[in-house]
């Protein structure tokens, strides 16, 4: 057995306790930000900050945008726990590794995940600078037998099999068109693809990827989403588009990380208002929405 598909429940622990005596807060909404959008942590009052080096087991990121640490505190009378910056699968990190911070915010009670990513934007009507709700994604990396629920399971997170009709959760989907649409912000629906990374995409590979229903494309999330639907959480995604992805070998266009992360912060104070507008309004956590429950 591969030792990388799976990590002891002990160490999920040991990290949720380090947490704790970092903090006397209990949040219960976890908030993952991504390139470029961590600066939506100033809007978090009453903080308490735990570099990611100070909880064991944890993966640090070393991707520039991702400060790396845990922002605990009060964002529209929520307590919220923040990841300002997120590890990644191309860095060398196993899927179990990437997402163990998902588990241990399970343990930490936290029942709401909301998922924010910078993307390209596959679907030839979006523009750079557009906010897309996540309505389901596309995870290539398990399609290919990188799963982040491959390996032996662990009952006190989730089913052995699980189901992922409702992933995204629709209450909470239409909850945020509504805030945005009150606050005159034009959102985008549609489809994440999920890649290895970290090259961007070639040209006939956004073509295959729009063949097949994809709207956005990204490294990241649809792991931490499986793995929290898994456990029960109740899940709202965001796609920041930061570019539009190349579709002709002829395209003058360019694109790199640093774009990503320029456009990301124009979009932070649109994101940030729909966000406050989610936790301002967000009914109560109701496990009949989700498909998945701990087996014991």
């Amino acid at each position: 057995m591969d030792p990388s598909l799976t990590i002891p429940l002990d160490h999920y622990r040991e990290a949720a306790d380090a947490v704790r005596q970092r903090t006397r807060q209990q949040p219960t909404v976890g908030l993952i930000l991504g390139s470029g959008l961590g600066s939506l942590v100033d809007e978090i009052t009453n903080a308490d900050v735990i570099p990611y080096a100070d909880i064991p087991h944890w993966p640090r990121s070393t991707v520039l945008g991702h400060a790396g640490r845990l922002v605990i505190g009060e964002l529209e009378g929520r307590t919220v726990l923040a990841m300002q910056g997120r590890s990644h699968f191309y860095e060398g990190y196993s899927m179990a590794e990437v997402t163990l911070p998902v588990r241990v915010m399970r343990l930490l009670g936290i029942d709401t995940l909301i998922v924010t990513n910078a993307a390209g934007g596959l679907n030839p009507n979006f523009q750079a600078g557009d906010i897309m709700v996540i309505e389901d994604h596309i995870n290539i990396l398990a399609m290919a037998g990188h799963s982040p629920l491959r390996g032996p399971n662990l009952p006190e997170f989730g089913p052995r099999f699980s189901i992922n009709t409702r992933a995204y959760n629709p209450t909470l989907r239409q909850l945020a068109h509504r805030v945005a649409q009150e606050k005159g912000i034009a959102l985008r629906e549609g489809v994440y693809v999920a890649l290895a990374g970290p090259a961007f995409e070639t040209p006939a590979e956004v073509r295959m990827l729009r063949a097949w229903g994809g709207d956005s494309v990204g490294m990241s999330t649809a792991h931490e989403v499986t793995v929290a639907y898994h456990a029960g959480m109740r899940v709202l995604g965001f796609s920041s588009i930061t570019n539009l992805s190349l579709d002709s070998t002829e395209a003058r266009e360019e694109v790199s990380h640093e774009d990503v992360l320029r456009l990301g912060q124009e979009i932070v104070p649109k994101l940030a208002a729909v966000l406050r507008g989610v936790l301002a309004e967000l009914p109560p956590y109701d496990p009949s929405e989700v498909e998945n429950q701990p087996e014991v």
